[in-house]
C-alpha cells in the first residue's frame, strides 16, 4: 500500500480538509484510497456499521474516498471525559478511562500495536492510504509518545506533506522551525509544503516562496486561498462561532454551547437550510424567543446539566417552553430534559441522582456499558411514515416514569416506532431523542421545520428533498475542485 502523510505546522492548519480533498481527487483517478488517523482526540464522533466509534473527520474523509467508514481508519480515539481524563477507545471500543500520563504509561505500546494492525488490515483492501497527523509533528516534549505523526510516516515510509496556516502569521518561521525539529530520517520524508488560508495578492508571496524552496530544498506544492472550511473543522471551537444571516422568512434556532458538547455535526443539515439561522449561545446567555432551542449531545451529561443549573439556563429553558417555545434535546440533551438522572455506580458524579430540567416524565440511569448501534426506523411525528436512519452512542437507559405521567397528566408520544429512541409531548413543544443524525433525513427535517414555520404563520416548504448525504457529496466535490485549482497534483500523483 502506497502512503501519503499530511502533517501540519500547527493545529487547524487544514490537515483534515486537505486529506478529504485528496481522497476524492485520488478516487477520481481510480485509486482504492482510504483515510487514516492513527490517534485522534475528537470533539465529534461517528458510529460505524460495525458498532465502533471513530472521529467524525475520518468518516467524512471515508465518504470523500467513496468508501465506508470503519474503525481501522481511526484505531485509537480519545474522548474527553472530564476531570482531565479521556475515554480510550481501541478500534472503536472503550478500553478504559485515563489521565494523560496514565494513558501514555498504560496504553502507548498497545496503541501502537493496534495502529500497525489496522494499517495491515487496510492494506489488504486498499492500494493507497492518506494519513492525517495531529497538531504538530515537532512537539519535542511529546515526540517520544506521539502515535499520530512521524512515527506512522516512518513506519509506512510515507511521502509527507507539511501544511502551514499563513493566516496565523509567521508562516516561514513555522515551516523552517518544524523541519529543523524533525529527525534527519523524518525530514527526508517531507516531499512538499502546502501554504494554506492565504488572503490577498499571491505575487506578494512569490519572493518568500522562492527563498523557502531554496533554503529547505523542498518544493511548495500549492498556495491555497482562504475559504470557508468550518463545516469540515476538526475542532468544535471554530464550528461553534458560526452564525449565518438568512432571508426574511427564516427560522431562528439557538443551540446551547455545552462545555462538553459532542456530535455538533448533528446540526450541519440545519446550517445547510437557507431559511434557517443557527446561533450557538453560551449557558450564561439569555435565550430570547427563537423558534426553537436545542440541547445537544454531551460527553458528560451530569456535569453539563450542573452548568445549566448554575448559570440559570435551566430556569430560562423552563420559562421559554412555558411561554410557547419549542425545546429539542438530543442524546445527553434528551437525558437532561427528564425528571432526574441516576448514577448508582458514580460513573459521572459522586451524587447518586441529579434533578433534570423536568420537561419530560422520564428518568435515565447511567451505566458503564455503552449503547452503540445504527438504526433504521419510522417516524411518528411531526408526520407519520417518514423513514429515518441514524445512530445511537450513549451511556444510559431512559424510561418513562408512569407515576409522573399520571400525577401531572402529561401525555407523551413515541417519536419513532421504537419507543426507546425518543418522545415528544402532546403539545409538540418538547422533543427528545437518542438518534444522532436525525436532521440528516431530509423529509423528516423539513417536516419538523415546517412544524416550526406553522407556529410562525409561514408557509410549508417541500418535504420531498434528498437527505443531507447528497448535500455532503456536493460539498466534497466542491472542495476537491477548489483544491485541484491550487495544488500541483502532478507531484502528488
Amino acid at each position: 500500500m502506497k502512503a501519503i502523510m499530511v502533517v501540519g505546522t500547527t493545529s487547524h492548519a487544514g490537515k483534515s480538509t486537505l486529506v478529504a480533498a485528496l481522497c476524492r481527487l485520488f478516487w477520481r483517478k481510480g485509486w482504492l484510497v482510504t483515510p487514516f488517523k492513527g490517534e485522534n482526540m475528537a470533539s465529534d464522533g461517528y458510529l460505524t456499521s460495525s458498532g465502533g466509534e471513530i472521529g467524525y473527520p475520518q468518516a467524512f474523509q471515508a465518504w470523500a474516498a467513496k468508501t465506508t467508514p470503519r474503525v481501522e481508519m481511526n484505531p485509537v480515539l480519545l474522548k474527553p471525559h472530564g476531570e482531565m481524563t479521556s475515554q480510550v477507545l481501541f478500534q472503536g471500543h472503550l478500553v478504559g478511562v485515563a489521565h494523560a500520563q496514565e494513558y501514555y504509561q498504560k496504553y502507548f505500546e498497545q496503541g501502537w500495536e493496534i495502529i500497525k494492525e489496522s494499517l495491515s488490515t487496510l492494506g489488504q483492501e486498499f492500494n493507497l492510504v492518506i494519513c492525517e497527523g495531529v497538531g504538530s509533528p515537532a512537539e519535542i516534549n511529546l515526540k517520544h509518545q506521539d502515535l499520530a505523526n512521524m512515527k506512522i510516516a516512518t513506519h509506512l515510509n510515507a511521502d509527507t506533506v507539511l501544511v502551514a496556516d499563513i493566516e496565523r502569521g509567521g508562516v516561514f518561521a513555522h515551516i523552517v522551525g518544524t523541519l529543523a525539529l524533525l529527525e534527519p530520517q523524518e525530514r527526508a520524508l517531507v516531499k512538499g509544503i502546502v501554504i494554506n488560508k492565504f488572503r490577498g495578492d499571491k505575487s506578494i508571496l512569490n519572493s518568500g516562496i522562492e527563498w523557502l524552496e531554496e533554503y529547505t530544498g523542498i518544493p511548495i506544492l500549492g498556495v491555497v486561498p482562504w475559504f470557508d472550511t468550518e463545516s469540515l473543522s476538526q475542532d468544535s471551537f471554530q464550528l461553534l462561532k458560526r452564525t449565518h444571516g438568512k432571508g426574511h422568512h427564516y427560522l431562528h434556532i439557538k443551540i446551547i454551547k455545552l462545555p462538553k458538547i459532542y456530535n455538533f455535526t448533528d446540526f450541519d443539515p440545519l446550517e445547510a437550510e437557507d431559511h434557517v439561522l443557527i446561533e450557538y449561545i453560551e449557558p450564561h446567555e439569555d435565550i430570547g424567543f427563537p423558534d426553537a432551542v436545542i440541547i445537544p449531545g454531551t460527553q458528560a451529561t451530569i456535569a453539563d446539566l450542573m452548568v445549566l443549573e448554575k448559570t440559570g439556563m435551566k430556569q430560562r429553558i423552563l420559562e421559554y417552553e412555558k411561554t410557547g417555545g419549542t425545546v429539542f434535546g438530543i442524546c445527553g440533551g434528551y437525558q437532561m430534559l427528564g425528571h432526574r438522572i441516576l448514577d448508582p455506580e458514580n460513573f459521572e458524579s459522586i451524587s447518586p441522582e441529579t434533578e433534570g430540567i423536568d420537561l419530560l416524565p422520564i428518568e435515565t440511569t447511567l451505566k458503564p456499558e455503552k449503547i452503540t448501534r445504527q438504526r433504521e426506523i419510522s417516524a411518528n411525528y411531526p408526520q407519520g411514515g417518514f423513514p429515518v436512519d441514524g445512530y445511537e452512542i450513549h451511556q444510559g437507559y431512559t424510561e418513562l416514569v408512569t407515576p409522573l405521567v399520571k400525577k401531572r397528566k402529561i401525555k407523551c408520544m413515541s417519536l419513532f416506532d421504537d419507543p426507546s429512541l425518543g418522545l415528544v409531548n402532546e403539545s409538540l413543544s418538547v422533543w427528545g431523542c437518542y438518534l444522532h443524525g436525525i436532521f440528516d433525513n431530509g423529509a423528516w427535517r423539513r417536516s419538523w421545520l415546517n412544524h416550526l414555520r406553522h407556529k410562525r404563520g409561514l408557509p410549508s416548504l417541500p418535504t420531498g428533498i434528498s437527505n443531507y448525504r447528497q448535500h455532503r457529496e456536493e460539498l466534497i466535490d466542491t472542495l476537491a475542485d477548489y483544491m485541484e485549482k491550487y495544488l500541483d497534483l502532478s507531484s502528488f500523483y
